[in-house]
């Protein structure tokens, strides 16, 4: 009880000093009477309610129904959960450097990042974690590996483990390090002269991996033409994105703005260093229905500056700002403090947090609310529902059989076995696959395994059997229903064969990752993807992607 009555005496006085602040700064009685009755609450329900009450829970309760009516952006970060912020903003955290599964009662290594103390180590795909600093390893969750993993940069771990290749075992004593994930994992040529640049995560010093790119590249060949990669990118620290952009536009242009209720929150962003890439160069910037936030800046800013040809989907439309604000002992609440502008003036939020729907939902902005805005040269741009892409391409998806197969772990075991017997090949990264005969070694490896699948056209039919039997229709339909489930072939063997080509690229993908690490892995999938080809194919043809920059022609009526 007198743990409870300090805690309640400790709230009181806090709150009591903020509604001080709150009154002395901005007269704001509302707020004031709303904190005394939230920290009386709290009081009350800590000491008379019937059981004993977790005030950390109970105040972490308050604080989640605080942010439920604003925005999904604006958060309580407490002091626990602050770890896994810092790793989310700067991409950096203390440890080893590298993936791990779980595979039957043990956790394996999943991937080792390049040049990390996992990967001089000689760590490898498939390697059976069995002990962590002498306790043996069995029956961890990854959870509880990677815990054990991470820790202070200068600090060790002792790891035991059994080699996949060979199965001899090995303990190795690793030092951790401040282990930085890349923004950019991978920049390279996709032909002669075309540039193509993977930018994953807005990350902490994401703009000197891009600019060292450039200049690398640069020194490797004359650029004619750069592939910007933001799809799926959702965004991160916004002043990175401001830096990126200025390797491509002058010094001192305006390239993003954000307005908010309080001064402090409107501010100007220009450009602060010289362009490394000459205007001659043409960029194509590829985006989707995940781009999102920082990505949305650059491509937004790009194209509002002609400097670019957006291609792709819809963006995602986050034109939020958050900024970070402590709020007692270590915790933090993440909050909107502003809303963001590209250089037209067009906000590109998709959704409308202000107000919300009788059932509670927030309202997307509809494209007849939505107003124009004139990009440098003249062209037209729309606000709101994200960036509209210059050229428009549909999105190509891996079969979803597929892709339950690699979530299941299928994919990693067959390369497991795989890389066993071909781990000493050498490979062409860009023309690599396995063979027929490797495919059939792969289909009498699932023949045993079970895979919950159940493929939408087989969904649908047992819901329309369903429904017959519910509306009477059941003798009417049983024949139609039956001729077309004779017709339907969705069993693993089937499935098997349907889906070849994109389980390849899946398994391709897992033993390319093997050999070159993630870099490698993109640039297998590069050479394959349909838009970057079609990027690539626009920037070969400088009539066509100026035509895509040149302001429409003015229409003129027949007299």
């Amino acid at each position: 009880m007198r743990r409870i009555v300090k805690i309640s005496v400790a709230l009181s006085v806090a709150a009591a000093a903020a509604a001080v602040f709150c009154f002395g700064a901005r007269n704001d009685f509302g707020l004031g009477r709303n904190m005394e009755i939230l920290i009386n609450m709290m009081r009350e329900l800590a000491v008379h309610y019937v059981d004993e009450v977790d005030t950390d829970a109970l105040a972490m309760g308050a604080a989640e129904g605080m942010m439920r009516s604003l925005d999904p952006y604006t958060e309580y970060l407490p002091e626990e959960n602050m770890s896994n912020f810092e790793m989310l903003t700067t991409g950096k955290y203390g440890g080893v450097g590298s993936l791990i599964r779980k595979r039957g009662d043990y956790v394996v290594i999943a991937q080792p990042y390049k040049g990390t103390p996992s990967d001089r180590a000689g760590l490898k795909i498939g390697d059976k974690i069995t002990a962590i600093d002498g306790e043996d390893a069995r029956g961890f969750t990854t959870e509880e590996v990677s815990r054990r993993l991470k820790g202070d940069p200068g600090s060790t771990v002792r790891v035991t483990v059994e080699k996949l290749v060979g199965g001899a075992t090995e303990t190795v004593t690793m030092r951790r390090e401040r282990i930085a994930v890349p923004g950019i994992p991978y920049a390279g040529f996709i032909e002669d002269g075309i540039a193509y640049i993977h930018h994953a995560d807005f990350i902490e010093d994401c703009y000197v991996e891009m600019r060292n790119a450039i200049v690398r590249l640069q020194k490797e060949q004359p650029l004619r033409g750069i592939v910007l990669d933001y799809r799926s990118n959702g965004g991160g620290i916004m002043q990175e994105a401001v830096k990126i952009i200025s390797l491509f536009v002058p010094k001192g242009t305006e390239v993003v703005s954000m307005r908010g209720r309080t001064a402090s929150s409107n501010k100007s962003y220009r450009t602060e260093f010289e362009p490394i890439v000459a205007d001659s160069v043409p960029v194509v910037v590829l985006i989707n229905g995940n781009t999102a936030s920082s990505s949305e800046i650059v491509a937004g800013a790009l194209q509002d500056l002609d400097r670019a040809v957006i291609m792709g989907q819809r963006s995602f439309g986050k034109g939020l700002v958050q900024v970070t604000r402590p709020v007692g002992y270590n915790s933090f609440v993440k909050l909107t403090s502003a809303k963001y502008y590209t250089p037209s003036g067009r906000c590109v939020q998709a959704v409308d947090y202000s107000g919300h729907a009788a059932d509670g939902t927030a309202r997307a902005v509809p494209d007849s609310l939505t107003h124009e805005f004139l990009t440098a040269g003249g062209r037209t741009v729309r606000d709101g529902g994200g960036i509209t892409p210059d050229v428009k391409t549909e999105p190509k998806y891996a079969a979803r059989f597929a892709m339950t197969l690699y979530a299941l772990g299928h994919i990693d075991d067959f390369g497991d076995e795989y890389f066993k017997e071909h781990h000493a090949d050498e490979i062409d990264i860009r023309n690599f696959s396995v063979t027929d005969a490797d495919y059939e070694l792969f289909c009498r490896f699932m023949a045993d395994r079970e895979v919950p699948y159940e493929s939408d056209t087989r969904h649908t039919l047992n819901m329309l059997r369903k429904a017959a039997e519910s509306d009477l229709f059941e003798e009417d339909l049983k024949p139609a229903i039956e001729s077309i489930e004779s017709g339907l072939h969705d069993d693993m063997a089937a499935n098997l064969e349907r889906y070849r080509a994109d389980i390849i690229r899946a398994i391709n993908n897992d033993i390319v990752l093997r050999h070159s690490y993630a870099a490698g892995a993109a640039e297998y999938a590069m050479v394959r993807d349909e838009e970057v080809l079609r990027a690539a194919e626009l920037l070969r043809d400088r009539r066509q992607y100026d035509s895509l920059l040149a302001p429409a022609a003015p229409e003129t009526a027949e007299e």
